[in-house]
């Protein structure tokens, strides 16, 4: 699902980038947060889907979903989370003591992350803290610890690219995000959202060049940057907010996103 490749993709990023000049990204290390990656979001749908089983019965596109629908118990849901986030810990052993400390870090924002909805117009942003912690740990898991100049402008790009992709997903569910009082960007943008969209695409660009600069990557690393430029102004700029199926074909398309910049981070490295 779209979903889960938007959490993998800056995991990729990260590892990509901290690679050896002249030398392909580590694949195991790939493989292993990809297996994370498929764990984690699913754990995260499923902590969502537990909060938020009262409102999804109000929402035509989420109606259906298991625990609001009532095809599974609250009881069955738990153990059903138990056992993804015991699989996900398997895999966070596998890594340096470093990034298991920082890996764990990042699971109060996985448990509280659906709560914001209910308290701030501004949950897109940290969703954005949440999915892309993977921009911190793949540098760690490789180095053994974060370089900074590298990993917060990485860090912050990715924050940036969620508030894009998560703000158009919004848009969807505006109506009934109204009738049921819950809050997002998308209610709290309106009509300006292609301002605030094209403001947070150009952070987001700055950041990846900032990142690329710290740690001397070369041509093609910025040529898929400009690239990721222009399909964000596409995307933007097409984008009717009053359209679902519009909304989400253009959430779904950001998967190019990720892969250009994991494209342009490899052969950049080459």
């Amino acid at each position: 699902p779209p979903g889960t490749w938007l959490l993998y993709l800056p995991c990729t990023w990260s590892i990509g980038l901290a690679a050896e000049p002249g030398c392909l990204p580590d694949w195991q290390m790939l493989s292993l947060f990809g297996v994370g990656a498929v764990l984690m979001r699913g754990a995260g749908c499923t902590i969502n889907d537990m909060w938020d089983r009262d409102y999804d019965k109000k929402v035509v596109r989420t109606a259906s979903r298991p625990l609001a629908a009532g095809d599974i118990s609250t009881f069955q849901s738990f153990v059903f989370l138990g056992g993804q986030l015991s699989l996900a810990l398997c895999v966070l052993l596998c890594l340096n003591y470093y990034s298991i400390v920082l890996g764990a870090a990042s699971l109060s924002l996985v448990v509280t992350y659906p709560l914001m909805k209910r308290i701030t117009y501004w949950p897109q942003l940290v969703l954005g803290l949440t999915f892309n912690w993977g921009a911190l740990l793949g540098w760690s898991a490789i180095k053994g610890s974060c370089e900074w100049s590298v990993c917060l402008p990485l860090y912050f790009a990715g924050v940036m690219w969620t508030l894009v992709y998560d703000t158009i997903y919004a848009h969807q569910d505006k109506k009934d995000d109204i009738m049921i009082g819950v809050k997002s960007t998308a209610l709290q943008f309106k009509e300006y959202t292609k301002q605030w969209l094209s403001g947070f695409s150009l952070a987001m660009l700055l950041s990846l060049c900032m990142a690329g600069m710290n740690c001397n990557q070369t041509f093609p690393y910025y040529s898929a940057v400009a690239a990721v430029g222009a399909h964000l102004a596409h995307q933007i700029y097409t984008l009717d907010i009053d359209k679902p199926e519009d909304c989400w074909k253009k959430f779904a398309s950001n998967r190019t996103v990720g892969v250009l910049i994991f494209t342009g981070i490899v052969l950049g490295n080459l």
